[in-house]
């Protein structure tokens, strides 16, 4: 059987494989993603072309048996005027990314892309709209003290399946592209392979 290979230690993209059930070792990538998405906005990628192009490169970047799926994964967060945000460095940070957007629209871009022998061989991109609600300031400094280091893990600052599910008025899209993996198609395309039953 294919070996799955996850080039990722992402512990929510872990769980929603684990839960659907999927077979799948994790592994580091060994891409220096700062490098590389400096490189694609100097390219001019938008947001969500870049969240595909850092998913294949996460993807080529492990090294694998020929037979091995390699699955890549990643995930750019867009404002409204086409600001990529990236993850928050500190707190400070957290509360500016949560300030900047607050009372408006942003996109999230879930991308994943398999690869096989160095060779790309699928890949889906799912987008999702969140509306932030106009929350006070207030409610922002005891979402960050109760949230901590939490907030530095995503870009945007929140995890919607936490408290920060608190932040939004509504949300248009895949829950499993908001965590950070177009799950459904992901699926799809792993029974086309047979690493799925179908």
């Amino acid at each position: 059987m294919t070996r799955l290979l996850l080039a990722s230690h992402s512990p929510t993209r872990r769980r929603m494989l684990e839960a659907a059930g999927i077979t799948f070792e994790a592994v580091s990538a060994p891409l220096d993603e700062d490098s590389a998405k400096a490189g694609l906005l100097r390219s001019g990628f938008d947001a969500r072309d870049m969240a595909e192009m850092l998913a294949e490169l996460k993807a080529k970047s492990v090294t694998a048996s020929p037979a091995a799926l390699v699955l890549g994964a990643d995930q750019t967060l867009e404002r409204e005027n086409g600001v990529i945000l990236g993850k928050p460095g500190s707190r400070a940070g957290a509360r500016e990314q949560l300030l900047s957007l607050r009372g408006a629209d942003h996109k999230l871009h879930s991308a994943a892309v398999l690869v096989c022998n160095g060779e790309r061989l699928w890949g889906c991109v799912e987008s999702v709209t969140l509306s932030v609600r106009n929350f006070s300031e207030h409610f922002l400094d005891d979402y960050l003290e109760r949230e901590g280091e939490a907030v530095l893990g995503s870009a945007g600052a929140y995890r919607v399946e936490a408290l920060g599910a608190q932040l939004f008025d509504r949300i248009e899209g895949s829950h499993f592209a908001i965590l950070g993996l177009p799950l459904i198609p992901l699926l799809e395309e792993l029974r086309r392979q047979a690493i799925v039953t179908s």
